[in-house]
């Protein structure tokens, strides 16, 4: 039975309470409370265990607290419907069933209110024991749910309980790396991934719109940290593993439709990404853009805004952000206005030296693959890159110098660059402007690629071998180019070391040590 008054689980204790929580054993309250009724109002000691300030009883309390609300639901003995307080319920006219029913109901609501406060808790130990025990009752109350059903909807989910864990996960305070990884685990069922999904959503777009627009740092790491974690599944086939089992109406349920996932999926990131981040998270997002978020959006057009966002950025991030518009060039029939300018003026010294520099000359392959480019584009690209490898490291000449043979390649026009003609009273000036941002106005085709021609004298030999062969007819077939993209400094060194070189010369030992002519140690080299 209900005690006649309430207790407040997180009151203070006086010190005659706190010498008696120390005696108890929330194991063997929780087996006495699930035995007998009479028993009922010793989970407040119980719950009392959970404010204690030694991990080791917290730890011990939560567990308890988690077999005997995961044993009330099993028995259904908790009340199912809409809850009303305490002091209604003992002064209205209810039986002795349902006054248990709804105390017991109070109860769980503390637990799980006190399990959410201590996923903030100083102890990493106590964090993820509350993190388990919470997933546990979200499994057991999604089995045997205490609100009546809404098939349109939510079905039997417990989806305020997976809105509250989220809610604490995303903590504005602390970065949450660590308790976000262990939680990734339970991403992997289905249904919990798509309420995460949902719960994400309506997180992000209450605290920013709180926030004003302003960065949050932290919190968008924790945001970025957990939805960075969702694999999406690719077909229908594989939303088998499931952390409630729906026994009617299955197929009904948005949570067993792929195509309602994806639908989730995309608004999670749109709601993210529409906001103002950190600057070092652009780098984060747009790795794994092209293989983790595009392929599964329903829309992937939808990300225009953000990623030309991004591309106008400059630097390392414009680099990044050429993955996901190849992607939507190409397979969505993007419409880029000033694309190739843009392309144009990404190409730097820093370039040479930037993390992403195989993605990036890889993409720039790609978009200059076309044969129907414009003449006047091809040669400003050429030239540029001629101009840039001037002061290029060896590793990095390596890869632009058959780069720029491919572009002349694919346009025999642009061979003027390598042979053209000059007349004695010719000005030696190079017409090219290397300032210009527009590739139409560089006058590209009207100078020539005399920087190759200074490479032929380049201090490494490899680089002078590769630069010498535009002395020579360039072969029709191109040049593969994507074993050059990785190539780094220290694999040249490394190459360089190997190479074995035999000299020519002739040991002859002495007969007798300091006789002959055997020189000082008796021992005589001459050259063949």
């Amino acid at each position: 039975m209900a005690p006649a008054k309430k207790r407040n689980v997180c009151s203070k204790t006086t010190s005659a309470n706190a010498a008696k929580k120390a005696k108890i054993d929330p194991s063997l309250q929780v087996q006495q409370i699930i035995e007998s009724r009479k028993n009922a109002n010793d989970v407040f000691d119980v719950l009392d265990c959970l404010q204690s300030e030694k991990e080791k009883e917290v730890i011990s309390a939560i567990n308890a607290c988690c077999n005997l609300f995961v044993a009330l639901l099993e028995r259904k003995d908790l009340f199912i419907g809409k809850l009303i307080d305490e002091e209604a319920m003992l002064t209205g006219e209810h039986n002795a069933q349902d006054k248990y029913s709804m105390f017991m109901r109070h109860r769980y609501n503390d637990c799980v209110e006190t399990l959410l406060e201590h996923l903030a808790h100083k102890s990493y130990g106590v964090k993820e024991c509350a993190l388990v025990a919470l997933m546990k009752l979200a499994a057991a109350e999604g089995q045997y749910p205490l609100e009546d059903l809404d098939w349109s909807e939510h079905v039997s989910f417990p989806r305020t309980l997976i809105l509250g864990v989220v809610g604490r996960l995303l903590s504005k305070a602390e970065d949450n790396t660590m308790l976000i990884s262990r939680f990734t685990e339970y991403l992997e069922m289905v249904d919990v991934r798509f309420y995460v999904m949902s719960s994400v959503r309506e997180n992000v777009g209450s605290v920013m719109v709180k926030s004003k627009g302003e960065v949050v740092p932290v919190y968008q790491n924790n945001v970025f940290t957990l939805v960075s974690s969702i694999i999406m599944p690719s077909q229908e086939s594989e939303l088998t593993n499931f952390m409630v089992k729906q026994k009617d109406k299955h197929s009904e349920w948005k949570a067993a439709k792929l195509n309602e996932h994806k639908r989730s999926f995309e608004r999670m990131w749109l709601g993210f990404l529409k906001n103002k981040l950190p600057s070092n998270m652009y780098k984060k997002i747009l790795v794994i853009l092209h293989d983790s978020i595009l392929p599964n959006m329903s829309n992937p057009t939808l990300m225009i805004d953000f990623l030309t966002a991004a591309y106008d950025v400059g630097g390392a991030i414009s680099l990044l952000a050429l993955n996901g518009l190849f992607i939507l060039i190409h397979h969505h029939n993007l419409d880029y206005p000033d694309f190739y300018k843009k392309l144009y003026n990404l190409l730097e010294p820093s370039v040479f030296h930037a993390k992403y520099r195989a993605r990036f000359f890889h993409l720039a392959n790609l978009f200059l693959s076309s044969t129907h480019l414009p003449v006047y584009l091809v040669a400003a690209f050429a030239k540029r890159l001629a101009r840039l490898a001037l002061t290029a490291p060896p590793e990095s000449l390596l890869m632009v110098l058959p780069f720029i043979y491919n572009l002349i390649r694919r346009h025999p026009s642009c061979r003027v660059l390598v042979h053209r003609p000059t007349t004695a009273d010719e000005s030696c000036e190079d017409p090219y402007l290397m300032d210009e941002e527009d590739p139409i106005l560089s006058h590209a085709l009207e100078s020539s690629l005399w920087e190759i021609k200074t490479l032929q004298s380049h201090y490494h030999p490899d680089v002078t071998r590769v630069a010498l062969k535009m002395n020579k007819p360039l072969s029709v077939p191109e040049e593969d180019i994507d074993q050059l993209l990785e190539i780094t400094n220290f694999e040249l060194m490394e190459r360089d070391l190997k190479a074995t070189k035999n000299v020519p010369l002739e040991f002859e030992p002495a007969k007798k040590l300091l006789q002959g002519g055997g020189g000082i140690l008796g021992q005589h080299f001459c050259l063949e």
